[in-house]
């Protein structure tokens, strides 16, 4: 059997309880499932994960959710009623792992907070995803990833300086905390094994912690010297030469040659061997302060010449450079597609394309198993196999809006 499509994967034999919606929380779902987590995933019923609604429709459904969706098995439980709840404790039971990223104290007024699970099933890891954390004054905050992105640091320094901060179209806090909650579970998880007495933890997450944590040495910078880092548009501070530089095909490069001999080699490609050669720029601490002559050099090359030849010559050259590239160029890049970034499924009886989920791991890799299902597809697999469940009991469970 080929290990690398159909074998084992590193996380085969443990389960997850999904609870909670939106981004980062099942994100973490998301990254669990691909490496051989059983998630359950659990919604409302009725609704479901507004992502199933989100951005581009097809069929009646987000293509985000078919990604952010897959490989876990859907089924739903309305939280607000007693009975709802009961099945969440009764799946519990069965779990080695709980995510949830409802507000701080949401799962403690249902009877569902960590004292209480964990009551019953000590080994549980109990991950929680808040824009804010657990406790501290600000606790009680709703904190979405533009919110925690803005209070963690990262806008602040997004964009031209003296200008309105900027975002990405993309939601990175909730990402960034997603990547920390999987590293908690898997953490926690060994944790868990090496202690030897098999009891698992609480996992706390706060989007905006997450997104202070990627923030270099700016926390240093000012506590030692009063520096605030500043945006600095398509640069980045204290490094010369790595910016985005127009070519004659109106597509942008970006090039980092910061190093000093790839300096060097930039400027000689760029028909400036008296700047490779100009002691005055030898060093990175001394180009910084000759940061818009130099911009202003490679520029005048880049704008002269297609991108792709830029990169080519650049390549050559041994000078780290890129396109910038949309999605368009992407799935078309035949590096992206030898790597294996872009898994194939069927939805709707028409093939979807799906970015993989790294890292890679050479004997156990993950892989898409199926994607994002239908709402409560599940509910009778899981409530019925996994609970033991009668067919009557579960009918029952849907009449009365529960399911």
């Amino acid at each position: 059997m080929d290990t690398k499509v159909n074998g084992a994967r590193p996380l085969d034999g443990y389960r997850v309880l999904e609870l909670g919606q939106l981004m980062a929380g099942p994100l973490a779902g998301t990254y669990l499932a691909y490496f051989g987590a059983d998630v359950i995933k659990v919604e409302p019923p009725g609704t479901g994960d507004p992502v199933r609604g989100w951005r581009v429709v097809d069929e009646g459904t987000s293509l985000w959710w078919r990604s952010l969706g897959r490989n876990k098995r859907c089924v739903t439980a309305d939280l607000r009623t007693e009975a709802g709840r009961d099945l969440v404790r009764r799946l519990t039971a069965h779990c080695d792992v709980i995510i949830e990223n409802f507000r701080p104290g949401t799962m403690e007024r249902w009877g569902l907070g960590p004292d209480e699970l964990r009551a019953a099933n000590p080994k549980l890891v109990y991950t929680r995803v808040s824009g804010f954390g657990q406790d501290g004054p600000d606790a009680h905050r709703r904190g979405f990833a533009s919110v925690c992105e803005a209070f963690g640091g990262l806008r602040y320094v997004t964009g031209e300086p003296g200008e309105v901060p900027l975002r990405s179209n993309l939601s990175i806090g909730d990402s960034l905390a997603a990547f920390q909650a999987v590293i908690g579970v898997l953490l926690a998880l060994l944790g868990r094994e090496r202690s030897g007495a098999g009891a698992g933890q609480v996992v706390d997450v706060a989007i905006y912690e997450a997104v202070l944590s990627i923030m270099e040495a700016s926390v240093s910078e000012f506590d030692r010297c009063g520096v605030v880092r500043e945006p600095s548009g398509s640069t980045i501070t204290g490094v010369v030469p790595t910016n985005a530089y127009p070519c004659a095909d109106g597509r942008h490069v970006v090039i980092g040659a910061n190093a000093d001999s790839m300096f060097k080699r930039l400027m000689r490609t760029a028909n400036r061997a008296d700047m490779a050669d100009d002691p005055a720029l030898a060093t990175n601490e001394e180009r910084v302060g000759h940061a818009e002559r130099i911009d202003d050099a490679v520029r005048a090359w880049t704008e002269t010449v297609p991108c792709d030849e830029v990169v080519a010559a650049l390549e050559e050259a041994g000078v780290p450079a890129a396109p910038i590239q949309s999605m368009r160029e992407i799935v078309a890049h035949p590096h992206v597609q030898a790597r294996g970034q872009l898994e194939e499924v069927e939805v709707g009886g028409r093939p979807l394309k799906l970015p993989a989920i790294g890292p890679k791991l050479l004997d156990t890799p993950g892989r898409t198993a199926f994607p994002g299902g239908e709402l409560g597809s599940h509910n009778e697999d899981v409530y019925g196999g996994l609970l033991g469940l009668r067919a009557e009991e579960i009918t029952n469970l849907q009449e009365s809006g529960v399911v």
